[in-house]
């Protein structure tokens, strides 16, 4: 079926249940930000694929939100549809209730699947409807159950167990945390519908959603039993006899609802933001609307998961060194010149990151953007759009892997050749905001919000900046987004604490032209006291201090570098970092590659 078919299929639904407009969330029914084919709605009705987006279609129009990394993306893909595209953030673009209650016809019903939006969403949004047009929301239909006809299962993949010493904590000592969690939020259990989490509380993992090892189920706590539910065929005889040892029960996944009627204790923690409203209603007991508290828990990481990142590290910068030595020689071939593409260099990247040893797969589609493209913020090279490298400009590679033992991100932007003043200029400026963010030092407590601006400084003194964030958590072989905790302009409340993983990578995105941004995975680490100035007799009154350790082991590209630009801070931080990367790297390469490392890592 065309875009076209499918909003006429969707229209005759809407019609006979007398719906003015239907919105297809980017969500599944576990609120995930990446979402199993059973749950991509909103791209097939849409035709657009993005991580983040809200579609919404009445009886003569449709319209797609979504924020700055897709702009670009987004205008490509819904080119020929009927879809507007609508710019989260930018003066001027309405909100989804006042775009609905503008195109709205004879009928007042909106209409969602009430699966796929939380409860929290769900109750704003019911609030938008009544306030812009006095509309009112339906939650109890999916029109894909009908419309979408060779719409893909929900996963069935196996699950795997994943072994302690690289968990680092036994599942249940992690459930007598998170009951012990529950009581202080006067609550007697709690439903865990987010999948990220349900992997760690139980140390398990899967491959249900693409590049990220987790498998669709709930788990349901209470305070003497716990029960996973999940479509049995996923599990082998060694899970169910893992699961069995932990005194976990195993209950069908459709059964969910059924496990919350019959839940008997008095009352239960549902997450507004994580639980999906139709979940949320099921429930007979008491509800204790509280943030879930696993997340805060998941965040911290303990001294396995920390050595797993470290390990993984290496492995991961193993690859990038041989990536990088082998790109630096294609484009000294003159005969190889033109013949590479955005698509081939990621096949490279990725087929030496899988000789890697526990490799298990990338952590999500390599962004390889060259030129013009790297100013696309979530730019994924298709057939269609494949460029080839030419030897002159800068490519932008964002990428990662999932390895066993932890999960890696890294962003680097590399000069093929001869590079312009502005793209030097450009360069130099996201350099001095990753340096800038790199460096600091803040008392314990601190969000990323308040953090956030070191990056941005010298970019916003030339009127230049970027959508979006600076810094995300990363999973430990979970998912590379990892909340809450963010470097971000918007207010997150989520403080930094020690053991946190974050990243550092601003960017500059300049249209048509080129895009540069510079990543590193960070590991949030108590300062040494001996290290500031040591105010004797006011150590209480100062309290705890914080900085970032990078645990990302990678050359950053100098070529490109304005070295006029750079203080002497800036540039002995440079320095000390590429002597660390070449001391924990060269030992695991060969004389050929410990050369190339040597220059690349060379004091400027």
């Amino acid at each position: 079926m065309t875009i076209s078919q499918r909003l006429a299929a969707l229209r005759e639904l809407m019609q006979r249940e007398h719906l003015a407009a239907f919105i297809f969330p980017s969500t599944d029914a576990h609120q995930s930000e990446y979402v199993a084919d059973h749950w991509k709605g909103r791209e097939w009705i849409s035709g657009f694929n993005g991580s983040a987006g809200t579609a919404v279609v009445t009886m003569t129009r449709a319209a797609l939100w979504t924020d700055s990394r897709y702009f670009l993306a987004a205008e490509e893909q819904l080119k020929g549809t009927e879809f507007q595209l609508m710019k989260l953030k930018i003066a001027g673009t309405p909100t989804i209730a006042e775009w609905i209650s503008q195109e709205n016809g004879n009928s007042t019903e909106v209409g969602i699947d009430g699966m796929v939006y939380s409860a929290a969403d769900t109750e704003q949004l019911i609030k938008d409807l009544r306030t812009e047009g006095g509309l009112t929301l339906r939650t109890n239909l999916d029109p894909l159950k009908q419309i979408w006809r060779d719409r893909p299962a929900i996963p069935e993949n196996k699950v795997e167990i994943q072994p302690l010493e690289f968990a680092g904590e036994s599942c249940q000592s992690k459930i007598a945390r998170i009951r012990k969690a529950l009581r202080e939020q006067h609550a007697d259990g709690m439903l865990m519908s987010a999948l990220d989490d349900i992997a760690w509380t139980l140390n398990l993992r899967g491959t249900d959603v693409h590049r990220t090892p987790v498998f669709v189920s709930y788990l349901l706590i209470s305070t003497t039993q716990v029960t996973l539910y999940i479509n049995k065929v996923k599990l082998s005889a060694e899970v169910l006899s893992y699961l069995a040892a932990n005194q976990i029960a195993v209950e069908d996944y459709d059964q969910v609802k059924k496990g919350l009627k019959d839940y008997f204790e008095q009352t239960i923690l549902m997450d507004p933001a994580e639980t999906s409203c139709l979940l949320m209603k099921a429930v007979s007991r008491d509800v204790v609307r509280e943030s879930s508290p696993v997340p805060a828990m998941k965040i911290v990481k303990n001294e396995a998961e920390i050595q797993g990142y470290r390990n993984a590290m290496l492995r991961d910068g193993v690859a990038m060194v041989k990536f990088l030595m082998w790109l630096d020689e294609q484009g000294e071939r003159k005969e190889q010149r033109g013949e590479l593409t955005e698509i081939s260099v990621d096949e490279k990247l990725t087929s030496l990151r899988a000789e890697q040893a526990l490799y298990r797969d990338l952590s999500f589609d390599t962004i390889a953007g060259y030129g013009y493209h790297g100013a696309i913020v979530h730019y994924e090279a298709t057939p269609a759009t494949d460029i080839p490298l030419q030897p002159e400009g800068l490519l932008l590679l964002d990428s990662g892997a999932q390895y066993q033992d932890g999960t890696t991100d890294i962003t680097r932007t590399i000069a093929l050749g001869p590079l312009t003043d502005e793209q030097r200029h450009v360069y130099t400026l996201v350099l001095k905001g990753h340096i800038a963010l790199a460096r600091a030092i803040f008392p314990e407590r601190t969000t990323g919000t308040q953090l956030d601006v070191l990056a941005r400084q010298y970019m916003w003194r030339e009127g230049l900046n970027y959508l979006h964030g600076t810094g995300h958590g990363v999973g430990s072989y979970l998912s590379v987004h990892e909340g809450p905790h963010q470097f971000r302009m918007e207010w997150k409340p989520q403080p930094l604490i020690a053991n946190m993983t974050i990243t550092d990578e601003p960017g500059i995105y300049l249209t048509g032209k080129f895009g540069v941004r510079i990543e590193n995975t960070m590991l949030i680490v108590p300062v040494d006291p001996q290290s500031l100035f040591p105010m004797e007799g006011h150590e209480k009154e100062r309290g705890g201090y914080l900085q970032l350790e990078p645990l990302t082991l990678c050359p950053i590209d100098k070529r490109p570098i304005d070295v006029t630009m750079l203080s002497s801070e800036e540039r002995q931080w440079l320095n000390d970092y590429h002597q660390l990367v070449f001391n924990r790297l060269s030992p695991l390469l060969n004389e050929k590659e410990q050369q190339w490392l040597r220059q690349a890592t060379a004091a400027l």
